[in-house]
């Protein structure tokens, strides 16, 4: 089994932590992390997109000539798409893009990446975050210590006081943070190191055991 040093803020060792296999240490399938990211990334479309069609465009009332006589093919409407200023054939209308993924392969794609960051050492543990007031400097300091000063996403405990740790994060470029629950294959994909709290890690075993 894998086991991980647990840091504190100054980013020295005050225990160990043992990973489960089953969570942390199988092989990773990359098919299920493409098919989880590309369902997030489509969860994420606005789909505002629109355009109008020939009932939505302004003026084209009145049959612009007569139907015979003009030697012209006969056109009933200038707003017809085939007139300029016409309306748009099959063009984007309002719509959702969201779909899901079979629960099954959601856990093995949250599995594999979190595998991925044991097996490349960019996953950090640390006992918690203590901050007394909001401070960006603090906490610039903080991830100085652990080894997580670029692109690192945080995953904490609802249980704990974050408050200050989060107004002073925020501030930081390509920093995030989430709470244990909403951990998403997007998000982990997309930092270069992970730091969970010692509780955090608690409860993302727990929803996976």
């Amino acid at each position: 089994m894998a086991t991980l040093a647990v840091l504190n803020q100054e980013g020295n060792q005050v225990s160990e932590i043992t990973l489960k296999d089953e969570i942390f240490a199988i092989e990773p399938n990359q098919q299920v992390i493409f098919d989880a990211i590309i369902m997030q990334r489509a969860s994420m479309r606005q789909g505002t997109h629109d355009t109008k069609n020939r009932t939505e465009v302004r003026g084209g009332g009145r049959k612009p000539y007569n139907q015979k006589g003009t030697g012209r093919a006969r056109q009933g409407s200038i707003r017809a798409t085939q007139w300029r200023g016409g309306g748009i054939v099959f063009g984007p209308t309002p719509r959702s893009y969201k779909y899901s993924l079979n629960k099954k392969v959601r856990r093995l794609a949250l599995k594999s990446v979190l595998s991925e960051k044991v097996s490349t050492n960019d996953m950090i543990v640390v006992d918690k975050f203590n901050l007394d007031t909001p401070k960006t400097k603090e906490f610039i300091k903080i991830i100085e210590n652990i080894g997580a000063t670029k692109k690192t996403l945080f995953v904490v405990s609802p249980e704990e006081s974050m408050e200050n740790a989060y107004l002073s994060m925020r501030n930081i470029k390509s920093m995030n943070m989430v709470l244990a629950e909403g951990i998403n294959v997007y998000d982990i994909v997309n930092a270069n190191k992970i730091v969970f709290t010692e509780n955090a890690l608690k409860i993302v075993e727990e929803v996976f055991a």
